[in-house]
């Protein structure tokens, strides 16, 4: 008994076999002309755009940072060094004008004069960048015989028991720093102010001085992390460039596959690509392979035929149409399994289950009279494969439960695992386990009742499951007593 049935139902597909056999896809500049673009404007927008240099990406990156943080850290460490040395000259300006004050005392004439001279002999020389000033409100001005003629600003809105620090320019030539402090005399009411002021050309030259040694010293620092981080960079790359080196070399042909000796990070794609070159080749040889299978399978019709016209046999034509039909079938199979392994590329493939069966069963209740092809189970399942293909495959499994049975074929759908499973069953005579393996031989037949096929229904349904990483097996149905066909396909 043949349980075997042509390709998958016409009613569901039909011209499906006829369209992917005489119709050509079109070219990318045919489907651009059709969409109003021209094939230049087409490319230029497929074109992809370049996202330069990992080796410069990473060396900018590393340099901008780098002078982030080293323009940071001098900026910090510029105000630390500046601000101990200003406090420094500071307390000494503060311990002179403390020393002044502990050494001074009330005249005879209530003017201010000190018990012991200045220690320090720069107040006495003219010009000298050490200056010192006492003065009160309604009193004479005691300067230091170093401002010569010149005068300290004196603002009377303010009284400073503690000491007083800010700079000046009142002296065109010559920047200060003064230190000033208000304090009562004993033996007097009139308020004293007692300044000291000193150039800062010395504390500004060991600043210019401390600026440029940090300049450069960071200068320098920067240049040699980004030295360092280029260096790093490119021996850190270093590996990527042996993987385009090997790759160059798989496609001149001097290697096949790219070896392991990679660091950690890199070989996981280099295996990518060892699998991706495995891959491409099964498939090349699967197509080698298909087209064999397509030639040999061809050669024997044409044979017959040569044959029959040779020998000018009465029943040519009976023996043309026949031997065609076989041709056809043939044809059929091998393009289904080539549009399969074409699709195959495609992970985001989707299909709903039960839209696929209903059409199935409403295209073979028609085809034959008398057959109820009754569906049940998961009507939300969806499989991982295209649609066309989940027809052709569902369609030849319930084509044949439908021509080899009494009249009844139930279908169940159920999710096992990752899986989809669909049953499809029976209620015919059934095959002997022995003999179940044989079905999927293409063009082996069993039955010798005539009916018309050509046995390459389930090599199909097994061709092209197998190209989905599905699978399916030839079981006895407990319910109806026939043949049970189950297929099994990842799920969505």
């Amino acid at each position: 008994m043949n349980l075997q049935a042509p390709a998958v139902a016409e009613g569901v597909n039909k011209g499906a076999p006829a369209v992917a056999a005489g119709v050509q896809q079109p070219s990318p500049g045919a489907l651009a002309a059709g969409s109003g673009e021209t094939p230049a404007a087409a490319a230029k927008v497929a074109r992809p755009r370049g996202t330069g240099s990992l080796t410069q990406r990473m060396i900018v990156i590393a340099t901008v940072w780098i002078s982030i943080l080293l323009f940071a850290g001098g900026f910090a460490l510029d105000r630390v060094l500046t601000g101990s040395l200003v406090r420094n000259f500071d307390a000494q300006l503060e311990y002179v004008v403390n020393a002044m004050i502990a050494a001074s005392e009330i005249g005879p004439e209530g003017e201010v004069r000190f018990n012991r001279p200045p220690a320090d002999q720069r107040f006495i020389e003219p010009n000298s960048g050490l200056y010192f000033q006492v003065s009160g409100i309604g009193a004479d001005t005691f300067p230091s015989r170093s401002l010569w003629d010149r005068r300290l600003q004196v603002k009377d809105s303010y009284f400073h028991i503690e000491p007083h620090f800010y700079d000046t320019q009142e002296f065109n030539d010559e920047p200060l720093r003064i230190v000033e402090r208000d304090v009562i005399l004993p033996g007097s009411e009139t308020r004293w102010r007692f300044q000291i002021a000193q150039s800062r050309e010395s504390v500004d030259g060991q600043i210019r001085e401390l600026r440029t040694t940090l300049i450069w010293s960071f200068a320098v620092l920067g240049l040699g992390l980004v030295i360092l981080a280029a260096l790093q960079t490119f021996y850190g790359l270093w590996p990527l460039r042996r993987v385009r080196s090997e790759v160059m070399a798989i496609r001149s042909g001097a290697k096949t596959r790219i070896p392991d000796q990679f660091p950690d990070e890199i070989r996981p794609l280099t295996d990518e690509i060892n699998q991706l070159l495995a891959h491409n080749e099964a498939q090349a040889e699967e197509a080698r392979r298909h087209a064999g299978n397509l030639a040999h399978a061809l050669k024997t019709p044409l044979t017959v035929i040569t044959n029959a016209a040779t020998a000018k046999a009465s029943d040519l034509s009976d023996t043309v149409c026949r031997e065609a039909t076989t041709m056809r079938r043939q044809v059929d199979h091998h393009l289904a399994r080539a549009r399969a392994i074409g699709r195959r590329a495609s992970a985001q493939a989707r299909s709903p289950v039960w839209d696929s069966l209903t059409a199935v069963q409403r295209a073979v209740e028609r085809m034959y009279d008398g057959v109820a092809v009754d569906v049940a189970g998961d009507k939300t399942a969806e499989v991982r494969v295209e649609r066309q293909d989940l027809d052709e495959m569902l369609g030849n499994l319930v084509e044949n439960a439908a021509k080899y049975g009494n009249g009844r074929v139930f279908v169940t759908v159920e999710r096992v695992g990752a899986n989809v499973e669909l049953a499809v069953e029976d209620d015919g005579p059934g095959i002997p386990a022995e003999q179940r393996a044989e079905l999927f031989t293409r063009g082996k037949r069993l039955d010798t009742t005539g009916k018309p096929g050509t046995g390459l229904g389930l090599a199909i349904v097994r061709d092209v499951a197998e190209i989905y990483n599905g699978r399916v097996a030839l079981e006895e149905s407990e319910d109806l007593g026939g043949l049970l066909a189950r297929l099994g396909l990842p799920a969505g």
